[in-house]
């Protein structure tokens, strides 16, 4: 099975956009890295705030953009394009649910990108550019009875390493 789309789910500061760039340097042909932080990004500053212990605070019409969001990346992987989709599920199960329902039809690997809170609290200091708190409060809620094709450990592997594992996977 040839895989369309790559789903990296974990917390903020595990990896994900690491090991996402590393895999687009593995794979033969070129493929898209779709990130939640570039549609944060993208979107108006309201629909997205941090709490005091790092908690995200989704705006009201948060998921109407996400779901508009998810469509247009799924439309780019069924127009041929590989894409690498670096995500944090905050909701667990219902978050990759909602993804799910958006790639119906393509074959998907579903990639946990598990990190300790400790290493990913060491990385959210160094990077200085997330909310105190966020990185250990999303590194294991985000995995909550979610489903995977294969889980890699960032806290243990190298992105390089986490990226051959995926690369493994693929049939490209």
């Amino acid at each position: 099975m040839t895989v369309d789309v790559v789903v990296l789910n974990g917390g903020s500061s595990a990896g994900k956009t690491s090991i996402g760039r590393c895999l687009q340097d593995l794979l033969p042909r070129p493929w898209l890295l779709m990130g939640v932080d570039r549609l944060i990004e993208v979107a108006p500053a309201s629909l997205v705030s941090y709490g005091p212990s790092g908690e995200v605070v989704l705006g009201e019409s948060w998921r109407e953009l996400e779901t508009a969001w998810s469509a247009g990346v799924a439309a780019m992987a069924r127009a041929g394009a590989g894409v690498i989709i670096d995500d944090v599920f905050l909701d667990g199960a219902a978050s990759q649910e909602r993804t799910r329902s958006q790639l119906y039809g393509l074959h998907v690997l579903w990639v946990g990108v598990h990190c300790s809170p400790e290493a990913a609290t060491a990385r959210e200091l160094a990077r200085g550019d997330r909310p105190a708190g966020m990185a250990a409060l999303q590194a294991t809620v985000v995995h909550r009875d979610v489903d995977y094709d294969l889980v890699v450990d960032s806290s243990t592997a190298s992105a390089e390493e986490c990226a051959r594992r995926i690369a493994d996977r693929l049939d490209v």
